[in-house]
């Protein structure tokens, strides 16, 4: 019996768990030794278990059997069933009964995304959507999330085209200025063009920019705190709290230089970034209009609020430990996506159960649309793909 059953469930965040060759197995070779290969830096039996996993590919006949028994509730990252193996991901998905979901990569951007060279960034990004679509091809319910820095249009928008033409189903942009631009800018106005005419969406994702607070901030004279792993490299108590403002502040420059209004056709996520943000930026950005809109005219010609716009275009994941339903009565049922973040630990051993107290009794409708028709506005080819009525 797998996990979740009765209902449609689209899964808005999953991750690969990248092999050191990921990348240089799908690189050109003029960049090949130029993108560093991925490094564990795990020692003890873990090491040597990850060594093995390189070397073979799979996890053994014997410990498949064993992740079967739990899925969802048992190991976590590399130990997982199908965290870096196709074959295995797709019982895993039957395991866990979602209809589709979402794939990222969990290391293999921070080796290329913001090297200075954009011959090496660019054939990063190449390496990155080929080893995706590969991994994602054999089961139309695995939908691969390509990546591309938007820091030179015209690579960008070949890049797209290429990931387009893998079958890859989502584009991962970083959450930072655009090669010296906002994202609104003029220039940019070709890619997000091409986004919409492909009925690609854009999603933003942790990583696609700092996932810690400034160095300075966790000098208080005392001991720096470490991360919940036990090291200091992950996310801690300051960085939660502040984990979203990158995106927020891109998402702010994209609304309000027009993009949305623009392409009323282009949709966009915003994934494990946490929610309780959201229903304050709607009110930051309709204010934002209201009372610039004398002063700036592109703001008073917006046709839509901001807040209709994004209710329009964007969705958000909420993290296991937000309460869902506040979010919704804060603002809207259209906005939040469901997400188990499989096979990474922070999704928690029953995502389902604790999204599930959070929306207590709300109606039938309003479930319906976190776990799946808020997925299919912002992406509605899984409808087909995934064989989803």
């Amino acid at each position: 019996m797998p996990y979740a059953e009765g209902r449609t469930f689209l899964d808005a965040d999953s991750h690969i768990m990248e092999l050191p060759d990921f990348l240089s197995s799908h690189a050109d070779p003029k960049v090949r030794d130029r993108i560093k290969p991925l490094a564990f830096g795990a020692g003890g039996n873990l090491g040597r278990r990850l060594e093995q996993y390189a070397r073979l590919g799979a996890h053994s006949p014997e410990a498949v059997v064993e992740l079967e028994r739990n899925v969802i509730a048992g190991a976590k990252g590399y130990e997982a069933l199908g965290s870096f193996n196709q074959d295995e991901r797709t019982r895993a998905l039957d395991l866990l009964g979602f209809q589709a979901q979402l794939v990222f990569t969990s290391f293999s951007p921070s080796a290329f995304l913001w090297l200075g060279d954009l011959d090496d960034r660019y054939g990063g990004c190449r390496a990155h959507n080929r080893a995706v679509a590969e991994f994602c091809a054999a089961d139309p319910r695995l939908l691969g999330v390509g990546i591309v820095s938007l820091a030179d249009t015209d690579r960008a928008l070949a890049e797209l085209d290429v990931a387009i033409d893998l079958g890859l189903a989502a584009m991962w942009l970083p959450a930072e200025p655009c090669g010296g631009r906002s994202p609104g800018h003029d220039d940019l106005d070709p890619f997000w063009a091409r986004l919409s005419e492909a009925g690609v969406p854009f999603v933003l994702h942790v990583g696609g920019q700092p996932i810690q607070i400034r160095a300075e901030y966790m000098n208080t004279g005392r001991p720096v705190p470490t991360d919940w792993l036990g090291g200091g490299e992950n996310v801690r108590g300051k960085d939660i709290a502040v984990l979203h403002h990158s995106s927020e502040e891109f998402l702010s420059a994209l609304v309000l230089d027009g993009v949305l209004e623009r392409h009323p056709d282009l949709r966009g996520g915003v994934i494990e970034l946490g929610a309780t943000w959201v229903p304050g930026l709607l009110r930051r950005l309709d204010h934002a209009v209201d009372i610039w809109a004398r002063s700036e005219p592109e703001l008073g010609a917006f046709t839509r609020k901001p807040s209709e716009q994004v209710r329009q275009q964007l969705a958000f994941t909420p993290y296991v430990f937000e309460d869902v339903g506040k979010l919704i009565a804060e603002s809207s049922d259209d906005l939040y996506l469901f997400s188990s973040d499989y096979p990474h630990p922070e999704g928690g051993r029953n995502p389902l159960g604790r999204f599930e107290a959070s929306l207590g009794d709300v109606p039938e409708s309003v479930r319906s649309r976190f776990y799946a028709d808020n997925f299919l506005r912002i992406l509605p080819s899984v409808a087909a793909l995934a064989g989803v009525a």
